[in-house]
């Protein structure tokens, strides 16, 4: 049976998306509606497989086929392809499945040459017009098809213009065309190495090909990856009869918004030229007319236009791009889509079609977009006072801040509180840099990757941040930063943009986020209909206040060794790591008891009942300490210039030597987590001493407390059951038998080390929940240190794609996923009621949530201006658990 790969438009439907492409199943839908479609047919998204599959050749019969079709399309039309006489022109253009929108390849007016041009002159009696869409055809073929750089087209024309003494295209002559039209033939005999084809078949061929090649463009490939649009998809080609909006002043093209894409605001929105092509309206060259001038001037036609657009707008559920042509007064419409819009008109234009009734919750939920939602949490920049930028990064976490630069965390203390602006820049941060984080209105570092210190610390403050800008040069020691040949000093301004990764000189004009009452109203939907429960990644109680304020439900990682680095505690942190006895060590942690007591007694305050998981000390100790190679020229200094005394010399010698003894050659895999808590055993007692006081403190005042203890890094089950009965001791020690089980506390485990993963049937026995910190867990998985992966190789490997995506930013379900439903699966077995969630920075991200909620997790837990996308991916995900799809793509159920 032979195989069907053209479709004439009368034949589709909105349904035969996947095969047709968006275009192509748009255009037979509006034929379908008797709206003034131009007739034509389309070849599928399965002849463009086929095509790659044979060599990139088409096949003999899918050229019979679109012959066939072009047959069909002379009868309908009344004219011919390549008759002098009566000759049919056609479009020629892209139509993938996932909209897209100028990546690839159109071809107009094809079907012209010599011989047609003159037919075309003659039936329409404007020979200016046909050489004028003959010359449009033969710079787009040159272009398009042939690959002659644009410019040598460009260049020709403009010097035709200079030489009629003309500026607008409108104004050139049939004998200026004409002229032109020869030149541009010999740039194509020149350039291309063959002459502009004279055969309308050869040129449909080409032109097919052409529109196939595109899928894989440069432009394309970048657009597909930035959308997460798979490769596979392939693209339709739509062959469409021509119509002219350059025949005349009663003639004109344009596009149209059903709403304004910009605000969302119900009112139709777009632009037109009269006299033009399409292709005219989007190249700039001339400036287009508002759609409501239409109305004056052509208003039999702007009516039309309007009740096609409303009924469009109802057919689809979706406001819609329009694409539309007049020709002698006559209206035709030649595509419409699904109209890209920002964030908030996104919001607006959903909340008020399940109003209008057009939608339910359910598909106004399905249209958002979570990962917009960045554009209305954060500060962002106002683009048209953008006028050049330093370098670019990775857009570590969003939002827009502006400040004086300074290299020094003290110094950002100190100035912030002085009342300045400042931003932070370092080549990388440390936990020791936090009250300079916290100071500072943004971060900005030259090495470091998505998930590196600055980057999830930033997130989780909600602090604009760009990271890995391998471009700048920042001299800590002259603090300066240099870029190419800027050079930045302290305290020169500089405009951070964290949704995108740029870096620029001066004071950037921002515009402030809002939570507006359609986002409100957008969340109150999603928790009617999700049933994962979204968590906080909090570590303070400012933190958890942020993450009330955003709808958390609880907390699912407040780290505790954050607690530590503020500079009242950090000396004492360092006394405690540098003892040289237990009794001193304990000594140094009697004084770090009651201020942990009193962070978690707020922390439970603020939570109000809610779950509060702590997780106890995680990263090594030798974090805590300066940098080896700093004390090493402080003691330079100290030896050399004379500075300090004996006694500082010595105690600087101490440091030193202790900083050396607890290197370790590779920390991530070292003496961390359940590790340190097992060696120095006092530290971890003196956590869960302070987490129990404080329990007991919040239950004799009335608060209703969650406390769940989280032990990291386990990898065997006897780590964890050593541990465990550690915490259960202390808790009946701290709250005595009586409150101990009035309180009902939880102790489980960090999932981040995949030998927990594959034994998590022997973990559970010990365990009242899994946490999965699935950033470690991604790290340990697949190899990848994640700094240097996102530094060195990760954009060679997307480039390549040899990954689907980043898999510290979308969670590798193939591999850490199997993981993941491995270990809730033995979990489980032992104990059904066995809580799980994620903690790692995979719960902000909706391509992860969806996964979260396929696993049976019962929670994720994000940084708390993460929470409102969140809300809405779970509830997207709880509609369509197979897959997270944007707004142009479909859910497979």
């Amino acid at each position: 049976m032979t195989h069907k790969y053209v479709y004439g438009f009368a034949e589709g439907n909105a349904d035969m998306r996947t095969l047709l492409g968006g275009k192509g199943a748009n255009l037979a839908e509006m034929t379908g509606a008797n709206l003034p479609v131009p007739p034509g047919f389309t070849i599928t998204t399965e002849a463009c497989h086929g095509y790659f599959r044979t060599g990139s050749r088409i096949t003999a019969e899918l050229e019979r086929q679109y012959t066939a079709a072009m047959d069909l399309l002379e009868r309908q039309t009344g004219r011919s392809f390549g008759n002098p006489d009566k000759p049919l022109l056609v479009s020629v253009r892209s139509g993938s499945v996932a909209s897209m929108p100028g990546m690839m390849d159109t071809i107009l007016n094809l079907g012209l040459n010599d011989a047609t041009v003159l037919g075309l002159a003659k039936l329409t009696g404007n020979g200016r017009f046909a050489y004028d869409c003959y010359r449009r055809l033969v710079q787009m073929f040159g272009s398009v098809v042939l690959g002659i750089d644009g410019s040598e087209f460009e260049t020709r024309l403009h010097r035709l213009k200079v030489r009629l003494n003309v500026v607008e295209d409108g104004d050139v002559t049939a004998e200026g065309w004409q002229s032109l039209i020869e030149d541009f033939k010999d740039c194509i005999g020149r350039r291309a190495g063959r002459e502009f084809p004279q055969n309308v078949r050869d040129q449909l061929r080409m032109a097919v090909e052409a529109v196939f090649k595109s899928w894989h463009n440069p432009r394309a490939r970048v657009y597909r990856k930035l959308n997460r649009i798979p490769d596979s998809q392939g693209t339709a080609v739509n062959v469409q009869s021509m119509v002219f909006g350059n025949m005349g002043e009663d003639c004109g093209t344009g596009v149209l918004f059903t709403r304004n894409p910009a605000n969302g605001e119900d009112m139709l929105f777009g632009e037109y030229l009269v006299n033009a092509q399409g292709e005219d309206v989007v190249a700039g060259i001339r400036t287009p007319l508002p759609i409501e001038a239409l109305k004056h001037s052509m208003p039999a036609v702007f009516e039309q236009l309007a009740t096609a657009a409303k009924q469009l707008e109802r057919q689809y559920k979706d406001m819609q791009d329009i694409e539309f042509t007049v020709q002698n007064n006559r209206l035709y419409l030649l595509q419409t889509r699904s109209g890209k819009r920002n964030a908030q008109a996104a919001l607006k234009i959903a909340v008020d079609l399940v109003k209008e009734n057009v939608l339910t919750k359910r598909e106004a939920l399905m249209r958002i977009e979570v990962s917009h939602l960045d554009q209305l949490l954060h500060r962002g920049l106002k683009e048209e006072a953008v006028r050049s930028v330093l370098a670019s990064g990775l857009a570590a976490s969003p939002g827009a801040a502006v400040g004086q630069i300074v290299f020094h965390p003290e110094k950002a203390v100190e100035w912030s509180k002085q009342g300045k602006r400042v931003i932070l820049a370092r080549p990388e941060t440390t936990p020791e840099d936090i009250q300079g984080l916290i100071a500072a209105e943004g971060i900005l570092t030259s090495r470091g990757g998505l998930t590196s210190h600055a980057a999830v610390v930033a997130r989780g403050m909600g602090k604009p941040c760009v990271c890995g800008c391998e471009a700048l040069r920042i001299n800590l020691g002259a603090q300066t930063m240099e870029a190419g040949a800027a050079v930045i000093r302290e305290g020169d301004w500089i405009t951070l943009d964290g949704a995108t990764g740029r870096v620029m000189a001066g004071e950037i004009p921002v515009s402030e986020a809002v939570m507006t009452d359609e986002l409100r109203q957008m969340l109150a939907w999603a928790d009617e209909l999700r049933t994962l429960k979204v968590y906080a990644n909090a570590d303070n109680p400012q933190d958890a206040e942020s993450a009330r304020r955003f709808g958390a439900q609880g907390i699912g990682l407040c780290r505790t060794e954050h607690m530590f680095f503020s500079p009242q505690r950090l000396p004492i942190v360092r006394e405690m790591i540098l003892a040289d006895t237990l009794e001193a060590r304990r000594a140094s942690l009697a004084k770090l008891l009651p201020m942990q007591e009193a962070d978690f007694q707020d922390m439970f305050a603020v939570m109000a009942g809610l779950p509060v998981t702590i997780r106890l000390l995680d990263p090594p100790l030798h974090e805590f300490l300066p940098n080896l190679e700093e004390l090493q020229q402080k003691l330079v200094r100290m030896t050399y210039q004379g500075e300090g005394t004996a006694d500082e010399q010595a105690e600087l010698k101490r440091m030193i030597r202790r900083v050396r003894g607890l290197h370790e050659a590779n920390p991530m895999l070292g003496q961390r987590g359940c590790r340190l808590g097992i060696v120095y055993p006092e530290i971890y007692d003196m956590q869960a001493e302070a987490v129990f006081r404080a329990v007991s403190a919040c239950m004799d005042k009335g608060i209703d407390v969650q406390p769940e203890v989280m032990i990291p890094l386990v990898g065997h089950a006897s780590e964890l059951k050593l541990l465990r009965e550690m915490v259960d001791r202390i808790a009946e020690q701290v709250l005595g038998k009586h409150k101990s089980r009035e309180c009902r506390y939880k102790v489980g485990t960090m999932i981040e080390v995949p030998r927990a993963a594959l034994t998590a049937d022997q973990i559970a026995a010990h365990s009242d929940f899994f946490s999965f910190g699935t950033n470690d867990l991604t790290q340990m998985t697949l190899g990848y240190s994640r700094d240097d992966a996102e530094n060195k190789f990760m954009a060679h490997y997307m480039d390549r794609e040899l990954l689907p995506s980043n898999p510290f930013q979308v969670l590798d379900t193939e591999g850490v996923g199997r993981l993941i439903d491995m270990a809730v699966s033995q979990g489980r077995a032992v104990k059904s009621q066995l809580k799980t969630g994620v903690c790692g920075e995979h719960g902000g991200d909706g391509e992860s949530i969806a996964f979260c909620h396929r696993a049976g997790l019962d929670y994720v837990s994000c940084s708390p201006y993460r929470i409102p996308l969140a809300r809405i991916a779970a509830a997207q995900a709880a509609e369509c658990p197979y897959s997270h799809p944007p707004a142009n793509r479909a859910c497979p159920i």
